[in-house]
């Protein structure tokens, strides 16, 4: 199943399906020298699950990672990294009464198509959102990393269905408070109503989506590699291979489309010696280069595809039409797990192009 890692420098390499033994991660290219243990892990692969269980999965994986290499003394030594964590909680008799059955909106039946018929099928295999604790486990990688050269990467739920954030964030405001919620949004009285919606969508055996927006501080202008490694280019990339996320947008968005260019033109300006914008339509890129401003992009997150309504579908066995209750436990909005996906697959894509730009060196420091 080829197409399982990205980067260039800083290469990720993800394994695992949803019911299988192990979810895994090996990061290729780390530097050596970077402080490293299984504590660093731990609290954010804990983060991807909301303590409020009413807006989750009834699947609760504990999660428990094990590093595997790369790592000695606490410290990164240059080999590659392998993380692991074990697949404890799955039901996997709950899909063999669909297993011909494809979920509409899964990629069920495309996946069967591309592999015989003999892909793992059981909670969506390598197309779960399960997979994406590979991601998360190499974010904490790169976010350590991009933090030693003063980046910072935040990510924050900013709409759950109609529920939208109107009012103008901090970066300390989502520094301090995005995990305070179980929905993972800063305004507290915003994530109530987030909370509310998806309890409602729930009980009536549906679901929500939603749009999560992500924050890069400190990224120094010039780190990108156009035309076809572009910085943001390579952003959109790996954002859209994690599950559900079906839109990407920088800075203003598709809302520039109907500005003039007078007002969507970043004027630059000098302050305290430095040069920046007094606005950031550009979403801190320009010709898929960093500019130097705040890197800012959102991704739209579709509605949970399995859904307990009952919905037409076809039988592959059978090769006739059929209908389909999804059975077994899923979450009615994906969106507050998918905040650490977006916030770690941002951060990979950054310090893979920061070492390649060689703002990050190969060995961090000289061990005497």
């Amino acid at each position: 199943m080829a197409g399982n890692s990205i980067g260039k420098e800083f290469v990720v390499f993800s394994f695992g399906e949803s019911h299988g033994k192990y979810i895994g991660v090996i990061i290729d290219g780390c530097p050596a020298g970077l402080p490293f243990s299984e504590e660093d892990v731990q609290p954010e692969l804990d983060r991807r699950i909301p303590a409020q269980l009413k807006i989750v999965s009834g699947r609760i994986e504990k999660d428990k990672v094990e590093i595997l290499s790369g790592v000695f003394n606490g410290f990164s030594t240059g080999a590659p990294i392998a993380m692991i964590v074990a697949n404890k909680e799955a039901i996997s008799s709950d899909y063999e009464a669909t297993k011909d059955l494809p979920r509409p909106g899964h990629s069920d039946y495309p996946a069967h198509v591309k592999y015989g018929g003999f892909n793992d099928y059981r909670g969506g295999g390598r197309f779960s959102g399960r997979v994406t604790v590979a991601l998360v486990m190499a974010g904490v990688v790169a976010k350590k990393l991009l933090s030693t050269f003063d980046v910072d990467v935040l990510a924050y739920t900013k709409a759950i269905g109609k529920v939208k954030v109107d009012k103008a964030l901090s970066h300390e405001e989502i520094r301090k408070r995005r995990y305070e919620t179980s929905v993972r949004c800063p305004d507290s009285a915003c994530a109530k109503a987030m909370e509310e919606a998806i309890v409602n969508v729930k009980q009536q055996g549906d679901s929500l989506g939603g749009v999560i927006e992500c924050l890069a501080l400190g990224v120094p202008a010039g780190i990108g590699e156009p035309l076809f490694d572009a910085l943001d280019a390579d952003i959109a990339k790996v954002l859209l291979l994690v599950p559900a996320v079906k839109g990407v947008e920088f800075g203003g968005g598709f809302a520039v489309a109907e500005l003039k260019g007078s007002k969507n033109n970043d004027v630059y300006q000098m302050r305290n010696g430095k040069v920046i914008t007094s606005t950031n339509n550009a979403g801190g890129i320009l010709g898929g280069l960093s500019s130097g401003m705040p890197i800012t992009v959102r991704v739209a997150i579709k509605p949970t595809s399995s859904i307990v309504k009952e919905q037409r579908t076809v039988n592959l066995l059978k090769m006739e039409d059929a209908t389909i209750k999804v059975g077994g436990r899923h979450d009615p909005c994906v969106v507050p797990k998918a905040v650490p996906v977006v916030e770690s697959a941002v951060a990979i894509t950054l310090a893979d192009h920061m070492i390649r730009a060689g703002v990050i060196p190969k060995v961090l420091k000289e061990q005497k």
